[in-house]
């Protein structure tokens, strides 16, 4: 169980050493006169060599079937995509429409949810595959269960990217995400050890770009590492039997972070892709109230540890009201922030 994750740790850490010399070479470094900072370039998108190391493994250790390649096929094709628009920006209605049709590949492959726990009688399901849309390569499709998947997917692989603000703090928390995922799937209650090998592999990955990526950083993944692994945290939780309870707590502080900006913009007349400022997201607040990098990341990071390490104990009308709290933690820091 551990051989994997070791193995994709050591690969990803000296794929980032030789990225330290090489990528300067091939001039694939930031922009930092871009943005007012007055530091040398340093390597980026790195977010392309864990996510890579993932795809390799993946490739080797998966039973190949139309659901393993549908993955791969969605992982590439956002990975060409998000290391585009990491180094020349990409209009924002054609990132969304790529993220779509990635949704789409690996849900039609066979990667859905079928069932929700129904938030008002948590001892029944709601069935999303009740109405089915017959195709003649993929067979039939359930439409609920289409839209829900693919809705789910764009929003963990958003929640990440917005909050892409900080060096360190996406790796961070997915570190933590994969890890609860991984103990999650070979408890008893799951048991599904080749989830949590997945996991696994991910949080080591996660964790060897955190090493290069946490302030003061060498490098920077880019919206190339966020969105990858917001992609795989959705897509392993699909795999765990759709539990978005247990991902929301894991994925809590992100995703309210995402709700709370898109409220805010809509408040204000923008659009809820208009492009980040300095003063919507929470670890931007959080600097203008003099808190540092690494503060921020401790405090996202607590919190993505509590809640995670909660959800493996908690029953499904607990995990609500756990989520509760965190809601309440998070509109209590944007009050807290607020100028």
């Amino acid at each position: 169980m551990l051989t994997l994750p070791i193995t994709a740790f050591i690969f990803c850490v000296l794929l980032h050493m030789l990225a330290l010399r090489e990528f300067p070479k091939l001039q694939l470094t930031d922009f930092p006169k871009r943005y007012g900072l007055s530091r040398s370039p340093i390597p980026y998108p790195t977010g392309i060599l864990g996510a890579l190391t993932f795809v390799i493994l993946y490739a080797i250790i998966a039973p190949w079937t139309l659901q393993t390649a549908g993955v791969l096929l969605g992982i590439l094709i956002l990975l060409f995509t998000s290391f585009r628009d990491d180094r020349a920006p990409i209009a924002s209605w054609i990132r969304l429409g790529v993220q779509a049709g990635v949704a789409f590949i690996i849900f039609a492959t066979g990667s859905r949810i079928y069932t929700l726990t129904n938030p008002m009688d948590v001892s029944s399901f709601i069935k999303l595959d009740t109405i089915d849309i017959y195709t003649n390569i993929l067979g039939p499709l359930p439409l609920l269960s289409g839209i829900f998947t693919i809705l789910w997917l764009m929003v963990t692989i958003n929640a990440l990217n917005w909050f892409d603000g900080i060096p360190g703090q996406v790796n961070m928390l997915s570190t933590i995400g994969f890890l609860t995922i991984g103990c999650l799937a070979i408890s008893a209650r799951v048991d599904q050890p080749e989830l949590a090998l997945l996991a696994f592999i991910l949080s080591a990955i996660a964790c060897a770009s955190l090493i290069f990526d946490y302030p003061p950083n060498k490098v920077l993944s880019g919206d190339t590492g966020a969105m990858f692994f917001g992609l795989m945290l959705g897509v392993l939780t699909i795999y765990s039997g759709g539990k978005v309870a247990t991902a929301f707590l894991v994925l809590g502080v992100p995703l309210i972070d995402l709700f709370l900006v898109i409220l805010h913009r809509i408040s204000k007349g923008k659009s809820p892709l208009a492009s980040n400022t300095t003063d919507e997201h929470l670890h931007h607040r959080l600097r203008s109230k003099g808190w540092n990098d690494r503060q921020i990341i401790s405090l996202t990071g607590l919190l993505g540890v509590t809640f995670g390490i909660s959800a493996l104990f908690l029953t499904t009308e607990e995990k609500l009201i756990a989520a509760g709290i965190l809601f309440t933690i998070m509109v209590a820091l944007s009050i807290y922030t607020k100028k």
